[in-house]
Parts: C-alpha cells; structure tokens; sequence
C-alpha cells in the first residue's frame, strides 16, 4: 500500500467570533480559505496543476459558506482549474475527515498528491442563525427528534458536565490552565512555522500574527482551518494569560442551559 506523507501544515490566527467585535466578521469565508491555499502552494513551491483534489470541510454550508467553498478558495487562490475541490460536512469533525479522506485516497493509490482542510466562520455562522430556533440539528425534522434527539455540541457539553457533576470551577479552572499554556507556547515561538502571512486586500502592508488555533487542522494532505485578523490585531484574540479564576467566575455567564436542554428531550433530572 503506498504510504501518505504530510508535507506541511499551515493556518491562520483566530479571532473574536463576534459581529461587531471579532477582527474576522466583514471577511468572506473563501478569502479565509484562499489565504492558506495561496500560501500552502507559495511555501512548497506547488504546480497547483498537479493537485489531483482538495478536500475541504465547512459544517454550515449556508449561504457564503455555501456553493463548494473548498473549490471557489482554491480558484479564489490562484489555482489551476485542474486542481479539483469538493466540500464534506461532518460537523465539527469536517477539518480532519478532509484529511483523513486525503490520506486515504493517497494510500489507495488513486491520487498523488491532496490537499485537506476546513474553514469555518464562528461569526458568520452565528449572525446567519436564528436565534429563535430550538438548539437542535435535525433541520426541523420532527419525526428523526423524536426517535434520536440531537442538540448542538454547545448544549450537550452543558448537560454532560451537569449530568456528570463536573463542577463549573473544575472548567474554569482547565480554561484558566489553557490560556497560560497557550500564551507561553506563543511567547516560545512554538507556532512561526505553522503561521500562514495574512494579506489583506484593504491594507497598505503584510501582517505576520501570533495566535493559537486549536480547532480544525489541514494539510498538504493537509493544511489549517482558516481565520484572518486585523493589523492592530497584533496576537490574536487569544489567549488572555491575565484572566483569573475569580474574574471567570464574575465575568463569563453559562452559555447555555443544560435545564432548559434536559426539558427538551423529556428528562427530568431536578
């Protein structure tokens, strides 16, 4: 069986996935897209001809993150018209089944040479939904809710920890603990080399971040989930190596309501 290699891997920083407030928010999702296509071919010295496809991963396939966003970024990118694209959604496992995918299909010996990876955009995806909409993803299929009921990660992790007795001070306590990691990491230059250079077409000049990223991973047979910032946006979003425990505590209300989540699917836990 051939054997799959990872080339390199690149990405881009994070921001605040807000509206209004993220550094990411007015950005199309393929130019997120097309920055670590461009700068994965640029860094390798990549014949974008000789790519046999490109796997990408978008969970909300909506709107500008619709219409197969893996191939507009790769023609948005500079690619030839050769190097096909398709775009998988599993969820928030679409980054690295793209990979996954790329590996195998290089293992099979269909193809030679793939590139995988995934954009998704927190602040679009969040401005895009209805806030009225109850926190499942069967698409309003009622007969599927009844038999499986499936709410979004957001509130199966809330009713998880309350059904497990994870306390709220044992997470703040692992968020305060990734923040301080996360800021030490960058101060040791641990991400350079994974960094993709971001340019902005409104700009007058280039924007080299420092930032961590710890969602969706791509390749060359992999490259990185895709994410932008601003020139006074010098490190990212993240982390906030002064945040404490106490300030967790007052400052960060439970986003979601496991109660509300057990009402939902007829538990009664109270």
């Amino acid at each position: 069986m051939t054997e799959a290699w990872i080339i390199d891997t690149t990405r881009t920083p994070r921001g605040i996935g807000r509206v209004g407030k993220g550094a990411l928010a007015d950005m199309h999702p393929q130019h997120l897209g097309a920055t670590v296509l461009k700068a994965l071919a640029e860094r390798n010295d990549v014949n974008t001809a000789d790519v046999d496809d490109i796997i990408w991963g978008t969970s909300t396939q909506t709107g500008k993150q619709g219409r197969d966003l893996g191939r507009m970024a790769a023609l948005d990118a500079g690619y030839d018209v050769r190097a096909s694209g398709v775009t998988i959604d599993r969820f928030c496992g679409s980054g690295i089944t793209s990979v996954n995918l790329a590996a195998a299909t290089i293992m099979s010996g269909m193809s030679d040479l793939m590139i995988a990876g995934g954009t998704e955009m927190m602040s679009y995806t969040a401005a895009s939904a209805d806030p009225k909409a109850p926190p499942f993803i069967d698409a309003g299929n009622l007969r599927l809710r009844a038999r499986h009921p499936q709410s979004h990660q957001g509130v199966c992790a809330d009713a998880i920890a309350t059904l497990e007795g994870i306390s709220r001070e044992d997470l703040d306590a692992l968020a305060l603990e990734s923040q301080v990691r996360a800021d030490k990491a960058i101060k040791d230059r641990r991400f350079d080399k994974s960094l993709a250079v971001l340019f902005r077409a409104a700009w007058s000049h280039r924007v080299a971040v420092q930032t961590v990223n710890l969602s969706h991973v791509c390749e060359l047979v992999a490259t990185a989930t895709v994410a932008a910032v601003r020139s006074s946006l010098a490190r990212g979003a993240a982390p906030h190596p002064r945040v404490t425990l106490a300030g967790l505590a007052l400052a960060l209300w439970a986003s979601f309501g496991s109660a509300e989540f057990l009402a939902a699917i007829g538990e009664d836990r109270a």
